[in-house]
Formats: structure tokens, sequence, C-alpha cells
């Protein structure tokens, strides 16, 4: 960790772009080092849903990971802090593997309900919108952020897909006890992992009204949006 600290040491602030990718522990040991390395101003990886509704024992590890960042942060008073919470990327609704939607076999997964929720946003988005509150003043210090591109139900998500597409989708329910049950025979499967996790439904999704940059009148890409621009 220390060889790291070295590494931020001077700048005075780290925004934190490298998910999950890395494995387990990469969150909390990147955010240590920049407390070592006494940073002024910190970005952390949160580019996510609100992990402090979440909490912990949501059957995601890496999400328990990112509620510990958070106490970790607020636990000191040296580093200022900003979270920016984006709910899930709007591409990953569209990842094969994930089992949503599927734009290629015309299927599409609810997960919970039909009347789900959850709130997406787009990378291109999640960058303009990072740039445009670490830029704000008054300096934002502190403080969780929401922003969105689009807050949906998975009915009102099947509803836009095909509407934009001109297709008719296979269409089904991931319940909350299948995926767990699931789980339990494939405890180490990170996509069911996902799965379950969104289809709790608690802390992945917040009203468009009472976000960022609805609030400062900036607009972003919707899930149509981005499926016009994608095919």
């Amino acid at each position: 960790m220390e060889t790291l600290a070295d590494q931020f040491r001077g700048f005075t602030t780290v925004i934190n772009c490298m998910g999950f990718v890395a494995g387990p522990g990469t969150q909390l040991k990147i955010t240590r080092a920049v407390l070592a390395a006494g940073v002024p101003r910190y970005f952390p990886w949160q580019f996510g849903v609100n992990y402090d509704v979440v909490g912990k024992g949501s059957g995601q590890p890496v999400w328990d990971e990112q509620y510990d960042v958070r106490t970790l942060l607020r636990a000191q008073r040296a580093t200022e802090w900003v979270i920016v919470s984006t709910g899930m990327f709007t591409s990953f609704l569209f990842e094969p593997d994930f089992d949503v939607v599927n734009l290629s076999n015309r299927t599409l997964h609810a997960l919970g309900s039909w009347d789900t929720q959850v709130t997406v946003t787009s990378p291109a988005d999640i960058g303009r919108l990072t740039t445009a509150i670490y830029l704000h003043q008054p300096r934002i210090v502190n403080e969780v952020v929401f922003v969105a591109g689009e807050t949906t139900s998975y009915r009102q998500l099947a509803d836009t897909v095909e509407r934009v597409t001109q297709q008719t989708f296979s269409k089904a329910v991931h319940t909350l006890p299948a995926l767990l049950e699931q789980l339990r025979t494939n405890p180490d499967d990170a996509m069911l992992r996902y799965r379950a996790a969104f289809a709790r439904g608690d802390g992945v999704w917040w009203p468009m009204g009472d976000t960022w940059n609805a609030r400062h009148q900036l607009p972003t890409q919707d899930i149509a949006g981005w499926l016009q621009t994608a095919r």
C-alpha cells in the first residue's frame, strides 16, 4: 500500500476509475492508500448503487466492500470525499451474460418483478457529470451525489426496448427466491450475484427529479437514446 500511496502524493484530487476488475479488496486498498498519502480530495469508485441503503449482506461481496469504503471515509476528516451514485451502467442492462436484455436473442428478463425499479446512467454521462461535480462551485464536500440517465421499471424497460427496436421480445421474470436458490448451488457465479442483488430492489433506484443533473438542468441519455446510438 505504501508504494501506491507514494504514487498519489502530490495530487490534490484522485478520481478512482479502477472498477471491480482488479478483484476483491482493491477498492479498500486504493482508499487506504489515498488516505495515507494525505490527498486533499477523493472521488472513490462508487459509481453504482446506494450502498448506504443496500448495506451489507446483499449477496454481492463487492457491494459489501463498497459499504466498507464509505465507513472508512466517514471515519476520518483529513481527506474530503465525494461519492457519485449512478445506479447501473446503462450498457450493463444489455450485457448478454447479465441476462436482462439480450438484443441478439430477443429475450428480456425482469429482476425481482416487472415492477422492480432500477436507475441507470451511461458511461459517457458518468464521466461528464463527474467532471461537472468535481468543478462545481461552491465546492461539494463529504457528500453523496445522485445522478441518473433514467429510472425505470422492468415493465417500462420492456416497452422501451420493443418500441425502439420495433421487435417483439420473449419475456420472463428472474424472481428473487429463484435467484437465491440458484446462488445456493452456484455461490461463485458473479453475474448471478448481480441479478440477485438488483432483484432485491432496495437502494438500486432513485427518482429522476431528485438527481443532481435534474436540479442543474443537465441533459442525460436515457435508455431509448442509448439503444438508438448502440444499434
